[in-house]
């Protein structure tokens, strides 16, 4: 009787401790979210005013500034990682054609607001790099855990879902924009 009993104990320990670490995981990604979604409102928040220096010495750069535009507000929209992602991407897209066209106006880039704008949006875009390496670390943990057993059965007993990763949909988009400007060019 005693054997069944402490078995018994041991097994709702365990469940316990799995259930718990699941949880945790789940809390851990959650906040790993909200940190990129920080960083790319802080970029959001950046993109007009750069849009508006830009417009002051290239305005007739229209189409340009347009998808600048357009790519923000698609970015901002986007809900789930994977389409926050390839948002995200066209807005670094439209980004590096802002930025290089900004290096056709020569007057542009010695104006000191516009370099401080090119400065502050490359440490931002830092600051999302770490985040997003940070947020996709939790969720392979998260998943890993999901999938093994005997973890997997906690994880479907009790309704855990994977999550999906912040990936890049294409090379292109895994380049930063170039924001740093020299005598000479990049």
């Amino acid at each position: 009787m005693w054997i069944y009993l402490i078995a018994f104990a041991v097994l709702v320990l365990a469940v316990i401790t799995i259930y718990n670490a699941l949880v945790r995981l789940r809390l851990q990604c959650d906040n790993a979210w909200a940190d990129v979604d920080v960083q790319l409102k802080r970029r959001h928040d950046l993109v007009p005013n750069v849009v508006e220096t830009v417009k002051g010495y290239a305005g007739h750069e229209r189409e340009t500034l347009d998808s600048v535009v357009t790519a923000r507000s698609r970015a901002m929209g986007a809900q789930s990682p994977a389409a926050r992602a390839e948002a995200e991407g066209q807005l670094t897209q439209a980004l590096k054609s802002l930025f290089a066209l900004a290096e056709a106006y020569p007057q542009l880039r010695a104006v000191e607001s516009f370099t401080q704008l090119q400065a502050t949006l490359s440490q931002i875009e830092d600051a999302i790099q770490n985040a997003r390496r940070y947020y996709n670390a939790v969720v392979r943990d998260l998943n890993t855990r999901i999938a093994q057993f005997p973890s997997n059965l906690i994880a479907n007993m009790f309704a855990f879902q994977p999550r999906e990763f912040f990936e890049l949909t294409s090379p292109a988009e895994r380049e930063a924009p170039q924001v740093r400007f020299g005598p000479g060019g990049r």
